[in-house]
Order: C-alpha cells, then sequence, then structure tokens
C-alpha cells in the first residue's frame, strides 16, 4: 500500500493502510483481515484495535482528517490580510495538492462520504471530523467581508468538491488542472462572491 506510516504507531498504520484500501479496492475491500494482510500484521491485529466495523471507520475518517490537513497545509492558509489574491493563491494551492499528491486520500474521503450517507452514527462523525477546515474557511472569508460567510462557504466547498470529484472518479479524472486554471476559477468565483 501506498503512503503508509514510517516509525507511526500501529493505529497509525492501520488507518493508513484502510485508507489506502478503500481508494484502491472501495469500501467492500475494506475488511480487518485484509488491513491485516495488507500492513503486514498478525492476523487479528485490527480486530484488537478496532473491534467492530464502526470503530475501523472511525478510525480511518480521524486519520484521513489528520492527513488531509497536512496535505492542504491548512496552518499554512493564506493571511486574510492579503486580500483576495492571497486567499484565491492558497485555496488553489489546496485544492491542486488534493488532486494530485493527495488522490488518494481523496477518493479514500470519496467512499467514507458515501458510507457516511448510510450509517448515521458514522456520518456525525465525518462531519465533525471535517469541520475544522469549514471553520477555518468561514473565518477567511468573514475576514475578507463576506456578507453571508456560510453560503459562501457552502459555495467554495461545492466548487471544490465537485472539481475534485470529477478530476478524480468522474468524467475528467484523466485531467488535472494546474494552479493556474484553479486560480482562474477561484478568482471568478470569488469575485463574483465578494461583488468585484
Amino acid at each position: 500500500m501506498s503512503e503508509r506510516t514510517s516509525g507511526g504507531s500501529r493505529a497509525d498504520l492501520v488507518a493508513d493502510t484502510a485508507l489506502a484500501l478503500l481508494a484502491e479496492r472501495g469500501m467492500r475491500g475494506l475488511t480487518h483481515r485484509a488491513v491485516d494482510e495488507a500492513a503486514g500484521l498478525p492476523q487479528g491485529s485490527t480486530s484488537n484495535l478496532a473491534r467492530t466495523r464502526q470503530a475501523l471507520l472511525e478510525l480511518a475518517v480521524r486519520r484521513l482528517a489528520d492527513r488531509e490537513a497536512r496535505v492542504l497545509a491548512l496552518e499554512e492558509m493564506p493571511d486574510p490580510r492579503g486580500g483576495l489574491d492571497s486567499l484565491v493563491a492558497g485555496l488553489a494551492l489546496a485544492t491542486h495538492r488534493a488532486l494530485t499528491g493527495g488522490r488518494e486520500l481523496t477518493l479514500a474521503r470519496y467512499e467514507l462520504a458515501l458510507e457516511a450517507t448510510r450509517r448515521p452514527e458514522l456520518r456525525a462523525y465525518f462531519d465533525a471530523t471535517g469541520a475544522r477546515f469549514r471553520d477555518q474557511l468561514s473565518a477567511l472569508v468573514t475576514a475578507m467581508g463576506s456578507t453571508d460567510p456560510a453560503r459562501h462557504v457552502l459555495s467554495l466547498v461545492a466548487w471544490a468538491d465537485g472539481l475534485m470529484f470529477s478530476c478524480v472518479a468522474g468524467s475528467y479524472s484523466a485531467e488535472v488542472p494546474s494552479l493556474e486554471e484553479l486560480r482562474a476559477g477561484l478568482r471568478e468565483l470569488l469575485d463574483g462572491m465578494f461583488g468585484r
């Protein structure tokens, strides 16, 4: 499996392997046994760590949020005092990273999101762990002068998710937009939001 933990905890190894299996095989390919085999662990190791399927999925969701935060470099998000250009550059870079180096994570996230539509207990967990990006985005658009931060965050997330889905699993899966193309698309969207 790619992008496995090097020197991390067994929980990280199990979660990373689960995410890789989700991206490679889909939800049906994620079993405790498959994780043990792919991670090179003794049989039963994953079950000892995450007894139920729900526990395994929660472990994967938590790890996904941590790894996506690193891929998207949330701590490097733009300072709103840098203006619209700074916001466009930061969001375009985060989206580009999700489409390139974070492609496997993006696929795993879509698998987990779809599973969450059928498991209310996973939905609550999935939404709570993903809230940190939305909260940070809300703070950014508010600082930029948004008159309706909740609506604007929804528009930005819908733009990014729609683009990422199309480029990772949809009809544009063979075409990853360049950083410049992403900047242009975001600029058009944000110009409309902020009336510029």
